[in-house]
């Protein structure tokens, strides 16, 4: 009997052993499983802030470029800088078409790195320049009319890419 006594008293040590060493581990674990957690987590912050600073001027660039097509396809200034070459109205309806085509051609790999909201605004504003544009062709008798008629009409109305242009800066500014 004093036998099982003292079993029953060195399993009650052993146990009281090892209970406060199971409860310290444990505890340890998930300190350590915590911490472990955060520091992959401020890593991957790290990676991510990286990551956004090294992408920050190439966005910038693309806004800008796009900012300049904007500006160079405002109808305006386009028909101050290409004058008609001749009396033909369709003929200065294609090289118009044309030029706006070939500089949404010389960018469209920008839309990589704009969002989705100003690349579609940019895409109306020449879609609705080209619109613009037939519709008076349709009205005009010469490409020098074609010419003042188009000023005449936007002279009175937002051109728009004015409004892709202040999307533009809306978008950059967000960036920013």
């Amino acid at each position: 009997m004093c036998k099982i006594i003292m079993m029953d008293d060195q399993l009650l040590d052993s146990v009281s052993y090892i209970l406060p060493a199971l409860v310290t581990g444990f505890v340890a674990y998930y300190m350590f499983h915590g911490f472990l957690n955060q520091q992959n987590a401020d890593k991957k912050l790290n990676i991510m802030a990286d990551k956004k600073k090294e992408s920050l001027p190439i966005k910038l660039q693309a806004y800008e470029r796009m900012l300049l097509f904007c500006e160079r396809i405002n109808p305006v200034k386009m028909l101050v800088r290409i004058k008609p070459t001749s009396d033909d109205v369709n003929g200065y309806l294609q090289l118009l078409i044309a030029t706006i085509d070939q500089e949404f051609e010389h960018n469209l790999v920008q839309q990589l790195y704009i969002s989705k909201e100003t690349w579609l605004s940019i895409t109306a504003a020449k879609r609705a320049i080209i619109n613009k544009l037939k519709q008076v062709a349709e009205v005009s008798n010469s490409a020098n009319d074609l010419r003042e008629n188009v000023l005449i009409d936007y002279s009175k109305t937002i051109s728009p890419t004015e409004t892709a242009v202040d999307f533009i800066k809306s978008e950059v500014r967000k960036l920013l």
